[in-house]
């Protein structure tokens, strides 16, 4: 018998040619073939009668081919093909359009299943247009694949190919060991490949859906806990004093428990003689940037650097000025590296970096260039980790000999799917807000009184306080007419009108850095009243005189992506606010904005906007470096999620590196779906 792992080659009917054309779609082992999955399939298994079909939705029909086919031309390069069809109560064509082939192909007075979509016509005369099509009675009934197609490859030829390598493989070993497929109640690998490619029924391919959704999560889990394992290698930079204390009581406020546990998480990370690898989760505004700063204190006092990564020059700026304000009474040299420093500024820190003259260098992707180098790297920190690559995370982990590694996010994940996305980090959630954190007022309104809305900015204008207008696009030169702001086009309009007599300010992405941060120079320094911008400013901003936010067509943002928005004010001693303008009068449009309105709970939000909106940008498995899912969803699977997590945990807890001829095929899986990240041999 054939080894499902064998090279596609060697399965019977794949030539060179076709081999080429197999591989053009992932698929190079014969293993690769039998996990190309259907995208569809075709359920002849219930047949409706020609009346009773219902319109416009995939159905299997029963009749009998009443006529030969009748040639109509259209026009010149469109030619149908008309046969009647009849069940012997209802009557139906079936109609082709350049396939004579097809036509031709269905004989007189022949009972068929015919599978596709039955529409109406004239005075609802009923027809089939390009259906597929069996003989009743033969071997097409049943749940038929439809399969990707590929040029050269169209799905029926995929479906003898797999086929074939059923016949090829025979029995097909398990990954699974026993005792969790007994426990968790999952059919056999081979029964479970067999009815995903051809189901026996609507109710074994569900099963086989179910245990092959189990079968990736739970390799994704085993590989992930030992990820976990191979991180915490023995390392250099360890922590054997404690000088946090010092650094938090310096501080002119105090610290959350939340603050307090997550540095000493950090603490003892750093102290055990391993490499720390830890995620630092916590809402808008609970307090991170404190806690990153007191566990670079004790670093630092104890010998070693400390790098901090950003996703973007405006944060890495933010982060600068802060750490400059918390390092302040202490001797701990501080330095800024983005693509906009100086050519000369830049050979300055570089050097000072290299010959340990720096204990902190704070900055965005300049910090992994290659020519970057460290005299004694102890603490890599990521900051909004989301936004990296699993490789530019790497890369800066690189610049010291196993520095011990914190992560930082603002986007609360659910604890279900933190199992998957952080499943290689230790976890430090913030939960707590800190004394003095105003709650921020969500209103939605709609375009009718935008204008009110803007007198009501004008009110807290008047007042000193700063405002910011988030709009989704920069530009709409090329249609001025569309419903959608955009910040040039509203900094103009707002400028020359309703803000006439104030200082209003234009920010966006593409502006050039020096510009941009002169911009928020004199936004956080109080020069300006008034940030018209784009999401630039959904991270890192922190300026505490800037108390009302208003979200133009804030249907076209993510409930998360808001969250962080809003997150932007509310950061000092005044009451603050953010309206959202939106005319989306549909229900699902109110019911997403209608949540951020109800709390302020970044978990609660998050939970909703997987919710309504699935996975999108807040789960991106590729910019976390994870395997690709061919069954299994993060979202709608969480059952499983858990029950993969309890039992990967179990078994690692009984059997750490998997010993064991049983294990033997569960290595190789894990392994094949991690494929360069990750080996258990």
């Amino acid at each position: 018998m054939m080894d499902i792992y064998s090279d596609i080659s060697a399965l019977r009917g794949v030539g060179a040619k076709r081999k080429e054309m197999l591989e053009k779609i992932g698929i190079t082992t014969v293993n690769d073939l039998l996990t190309y999955f259907p995208r569809a399939y075709e359920d002849y298994t219930y047949i409706y009668s020609i009346n009773d079909a219902p319109l416009g939705v995939n159905v299997c029909v029963k009749a009998y081919i009443g006529s030969v086919a009748r040639e109509h031309y259209i026009r010149k390069g469109m030619t149908t093909y008309k046969l009647d069809a009849t069940d012997g109560e209802g009557f139906m064509d079936i109609v082709f359009f350049n396939n004579k082939y097809a036509a031709r192909a269905l004989k007189l007075d022949t009972e068929y299943l015919f599978f596709g979509r039955v529409t109406t016509y004239g005075r609802g005369l009923r027809q089939m247009t390009s259906p597929q099509f069996a003989e009743a009675g033969g071997k097409g009934a049943g749940i038929k694949p439809v399969y990707p197609q590929t040029a050269g490859l169209n799905s029926a030829a995929i479906e003898k190919l797999v086929k074939s390598a059923f016949d090829a493989c025979g029995e097909i070993e398990d990954c699974m060991p026993q005792s969790i497929r007994d426990g968790y109640c999952l059919m056999s690998r081979g029964e479970c490949l067999r009815n995903l490619h051809f189901p026996e029924s609507a109710d074994l391919l569900s099963e086989a859906k179910r245990r092959y959704a189990f079968e990736e999560l739970f390799d994704l889990q085993i590989g992930l806990s030992r990820l976990k394992i191979k991180a915490r290698q023995k390392s250099p930079a360890l922590i054997e004093n404690d000088y946090t204390g010092d650094f938090i009581n310096s501080l002119p406020f105090k610290l959350t428990n939340a603050q307090l546990r997550a540095i000493e998480d950090c603490k003892k990370d750093m102290a055990s003689g391993v490499t720390m690898n830890r995620l630092l989760q916590g809402d808008v505004g609970s307090g991170k940037t404190a806690v990153a700063a007191a566990v670079i204190y004790n670093c630092v006092k104890n010998g070693f650097q400390a790098a901090l990564m950003a996703p973007t020059e405006v944060l890495a700026q933010q982060h600068y000025t802060t750490f400059l304000k918390f390092f302040d009474k202490f001797h701990i040299v501080t330095a800024l590296l983005t693509g906009s420093t100086t050519a000369a500024e830049k050979r300055r820190i570089k050097e000072a970096l290299r010959n340990g003259d720096i204990n902190l260098v704070i900055g965005t992707h300049a910090l992994i260039q290659k020519d970057v180098e460290f005299a004694n790297l102890g603490f890599a920190i990521t900051d909004e980790q989301h936004r990296f690559g699993v490789n530019q995370r790497a890369m800066l982990n690189a610049k010291g000999k196993s520095p011990h590694v914190l992560v930082m996010s603002a986007t609360p994940i659910p604890r279900t799917l933190s199992f998957i996305v952080y499943g290689e980090l230790d976890l430090s959630i913030l939960d707590e807000m800190p004394a003095g954190r105003q709650k921020t007022e969500t209103f939605l309104i709609g375009e009718d009184v935008r204008e009110r809305a803007y007198g009501y900015v004008k009110k807290h204008l008047a007042q000193g306080r700063q405002a910011y207008i988030v709009c989704p696009l920069v530009d709409n030169e090329d249609d001025p007419d569309a419903d959608v702001k955009a910040s040039k086009q509203l900094y103009k309009e707002l400028s020359d009108g309703f803000f006439r007599g104030y200082k209003p300010a234009l920010l966006y992405g593409k502006m050039k850095p020096q510009e941009k941060k002169a911009v928020m120079e004199d936004f956080a320094a109080g020069k300006t009243d008034v940030l018209i911008s784009t999401t630039v400013i959904e991270v890192g901003v922190d300026v505490p005189n800037a108390v009302i936010m208003v979200i133009e067509n804030a249907e076209m943002f993510g409930l998360s992506q808001l969250h962080q928005l809003r997150g932007r004010v509310g950061r000092g001693e005044y009451q603050s606010t953010c309206i959202l303008i939106s005319d989306k009068k549909d229900a699902d449009s109110s019911e997403r904005l209608k949540i951020l309105t109800q709390t302020t709970d970044g978990f609660r939000i998050a939970d909703e906007d997987l919710r309504l909106r699935g996975p999108g940008d807040i789960f991106g498995s590729r910019q976390h470096g994870l395997p690709n899912m061919k069954i299994a969803n993060m979202i709608t699977d969480g059952e499983i999620v858990r029950e993969t997590h309890t039992a990967a945990e179990k078994l690692l807890k009984e059997n750490p590196t998997l010993e064991g001829e049983e294990f033997n095929m569960l290595r190789k899986s894990v392994n094949m779906l991690f494929a360069k990240g990750i080996s258990l041999n």
